[in-house]
Order: structure tokens, then C-alpha cells, then sequence
């Protein structure tokens, strides 16, 4: 038999069924939809953490205290006060950093804020005029915090886009007072809103100059007197100097902190969090396609089912057959290729569902009230199709081998 009359053969073997054919082609359809639909979320949910992490600057360095104190401070496992302010400093003006354009340290601490009636808890963070440029904080209203804050310890706060809206609404908070942890503060600023999901949000934070945060807000002191800080954020002139920019940072801070053995800082880069973060998405995307296929496998035995039916019914057809002068492997070509076609077809029409739901979905808000990306590429339809077609092949050899077996008397007798 020829590769034509095989595929007429099995048309017109499945139209004869039509409803039956539909039915088991629906289970098919459903799983490459719910595939396809899955993963463009799951791969939406990644490219937006990472266009957010990248929108913060993607030449930057973090310089964290390390695991380790060899300074006396603190001691054991390693906490702020390994940091200081004047590190920061340090690494600005040091003839030995010359790859490092800017810096800007930030101290953070966890507050609760009272404006009128209203309230909410979110993180005050402490920082510097070069926060706003390094880490790309860009002011809607207002003005930033400026040198004078931080020399002064004004009670000044710029607060992020979300806390405005939960204290003010759609008043303009400029000039006013709003009480954090018991303190007055007055906002001078409000920041850009940046977006963010319902368990992270840039926007639900509130800056304040970094030396008010030390003497007002934090609890934590170093030996020494100087102002601990939990990170220093460091900008280099360009991404092609990260190299360059670690050794330089890791230099300056072990000859200010009289290092001979471990150090007490960490440095990583911008790329290493991407790559961390990219990582944990990619194991949620995964987890999303194998739930999805389980509806897939489910739609294979489907097709199982319905071609063991399939070989039971066309007995008869299969003993006049093999009867006439079909081979075994003639047989069995017949049947699979029915079973592959409803794979296939399904796996075609699932294709095009999958893609008008992600279209649908983009845009709208799928997991919390942020809303939500979907990507779709080209290479998860080809995933699907090859998936559902080896389905519809392995769930299809066992009834096709099944029929192929029938011996040709004992078919045309079964009544």
C-alpha cells in the first residue's frame, strides 16, 4: 500500500466515526493547550523578573557582608556592621577603583507608617543623592534626597508610588507629614511607579536619607561609631569592566579592613542574581508544562482506548484484508496512521488554542492583581506537536500490533 492510499485509508476510516473521532481528538487538543498556554505564562513570569531586575541597571555590583568577620565586629556569621558607610565612600574616591563610576549604599528596616487615619507596614530604606541614579529610582514628584538630607539627618521621606497611593490616594503627599515608627517625617518626593507582583513591589517602599535611618530607625551600631550598612550598591563604567570592577572593589575593601584571610564582604553582579533567578523560573516553567502534560498522557490513552475499540469493530475488515493479500505491516500502517492523525490533528488545532489564549491572557491580571506576560515561541508549538505525535504513535503500536497479529480465518468467523 501506498503512503497516499494508507492516509485515505485512515480518513476515511475515522469519518465513518465522526463523533467518536472528535471526541478523542478533543482530549489531544486540550492538552497541547493547556501546554502551550502554561508555558508562555510560566516564560512571561520569567522575562518580566528579568526586565525588572535588568531595568535597575545591568552594570551593577553589590558588595554584602560575607559569612565571615576577621575585623572583630560582630563576629561569627556575618552581619551589617562589617559594612560601614565610609567603605562606601572609600570605594568612590580610591585611585585604586578606577572602573567604578558611582556608589550608593542603602540601609534597610522594616517600618510602620501613619498618615491621618490611614496606615501601612512596608521597608524604609536609608540612602544617598547616587541611589537614585544607580539603582534608577526616577522621582515623579517632588525632589530626591539631596546632600543636605544626609549631612543634616533631615526627617525627610520620598515614598514609592504604592505607599503614596495607600497614605494619600490621589492627593498630592508633598509637604505633608506622615509619622514612621512614631516619627515625623515630611515627604518631599514621591518615586516613579516601577511595578512589581503581589510579594515584591519597588513601589511599596519608602527612601529616607541613609544617616536618618541610622539614628532614628535602626537599632544596629557598629563598635567603631560608623554608620553600618546593609548593601553597597556599585556602579561601573561599563558592563565589559565587571572583571576589572571585582578585583578592584575586593582590593579596596580588604586593605581597609586589614584582611589576611577570609573576607568579610561578598560581591556579586548583576548577571549572577539574572542567572539565579532565571534558574528557579526555569524549574517553575517546567513544573507548569508537566502538569499541563499530564492531560496530554490522559488524552493518549484516550486514543488507546478508542483504537482498541477501533481493531474490535473492523474485525471482519481485518480478516478480508489480510485475506485479499495485506501484510502484517500493512495492517499495522493502517492503524497507526489513524491514531498518529488524530494526534497530530489534535496537537495542529491545540496549537492554534494555545496561541489565541496566550494573546488573550496578556496583558490581564493571571496571578495576583499585577498584569501578567505570556510568551509564546515557536519552539513550544514544535514541542507540543512532537509530543502529541509521539503520543499518538505509542498509544497507537499496541492496537495496531494487535491487529496486525489477527490470524485471517479466525477474523472473518468473529461475529
Amino acid at each position: 500500500m501506498t503512503a497516499i492510499t494508507i492516509l485515505r485509508t485512515a480518513l476515511s476510516s475515522l469519518g465513518a466515526n465522526k463523533l467518536r473521532a472528535g471526541l478523542t481528538l478533543l482530549g489531544i487538543v486540550i492538552g497541547v493547550a493547556a501546554v502551550i498556554s502554561l508555558m508562555a505564562i510560566g516564560r512571561g513570569v520569567q522575562q518580566t523578573i528579568t526586565e525588572r531586575i535588568q531595568a535597575l541597571g545591568t552594570n551593577l555590583l553589590f558588595v554584602r557582608p560575607g559569612e565571615t568577620s576577621t575585623r572583630g565586629v560582630g563576629g561569627g556569621q556575618g552581619s551589617a556592621a562589617t559594612l560601614t558607610i565610609d567603605d562606601a565612600y572609600a570605594l568612590q574616591d580610591s585611585p585604586f577603583a578606577p572602573s567604578i563610576s558611582a556608589v550608593a549604599p542603602e540601609l534597610s528596616t522594616s517600618a510602620q507608617l501613619v498618615a491621618g487615619r490611614k496606615n501601612t507596614s512596608t521597608t524604609v530604606v536609608g540612602v544617598t543623592p547616587e541611589y537614585q541614579y544607580v539603582r534608577n529610582f526616577p522621582v515623579e514628584s517632588g525632589q530626591f534626597i539631596g546632600p543636605g538630607h544626609v549631612e543634616s539627618n533631615a526627617m525627610v521621606a520620598v515614598l514609592g508610588a504604592t505607599v503614596a497611593e495607600d497614605l494619600y490616594g490621589f492627593r498630592s503627599p508633598i509637604g505633608q507629614n506622615v509619622r514612621i515608627n512614631g516619627r515625623r517625617f515630611e515627604v518631599i518626593g514621591v518615586l516613579k511607579f516601577k511595578g512589581g507582583s503581589r510579594f515584591f513591589s519597588f513601589d511599596d517602599r519608602v527612601m529616607v536619607p541613609i544617616t536618618t535611618a541610622y539614628y532614628r530607625l535602626s537599632s544596629q551600631r557598629t563598635a567603631q561609631g560608623s554608620i553600618s550598612v546593609q548593601t553597597i550598591n556599585v556602579q561601573i563604567e561599563d558592563v565589559s569592566m565587571i572583571d576589572s570592577a571585582l578585583g578592584e572593589v575586593a582590593t579596596v575593601l580588604r586593605l581597609r579592613h586589614r584582611i589576611t584571610g577570609d573576607d568579610d564582604f561578598t560581591v556579586t553582579n548583576q548577571q549572577e542574581t539574572i542567572e539565579a533567578l532565571q534558574e528557579a523560573t526555569n524549574s517553575f516553567v517546567f513544573f507548569l508544562g508537566a502538569i499541563a502534560g499530564i492531560s496530554l498522557l490522559v488524552g493518549g490513552i484516550g486514543i488507546m482506548n478508542i483504537m482498541l475499540v477501533s481493531v474490535t469493530e473492523r474485525t471482519r475488515e481485518i480478516g478480508i484484508r489480510k485475506a485479499m493479500g495485506a501484510k502484517r505491516r500493512d495492517i499495522m500502517l493502517q492503524f497507526v496512521s489513524e491514531a498518529t492523525l488524530l494526534s497530530l490533528g489534535g496537537g495542529g488545532i491545540g496549537v492554534l488554542l494555545g496561541w489565541l489564549l496566550t494573546v488573550l491572557l496578556n496583558g490581564r491580571s493571571v496571578i495576583g492583581n499585577s498584569p501578567s506576560q505570556t510568551v509564546f515561541n515557536a519552539d513550544i508549538a514544535i514541542l507540543a506537536l512532537a509530543v502529541s505525535a509521539g503520543i499518538g504513535l505509542f498509544f497507537g503500536i499496541y492496537p495496531a500490533m494487535r491487529a496486525a497479529r489477527m490470524h485471517p480465518i479466525e477474523a472473518l468467523r468473529y461475529e
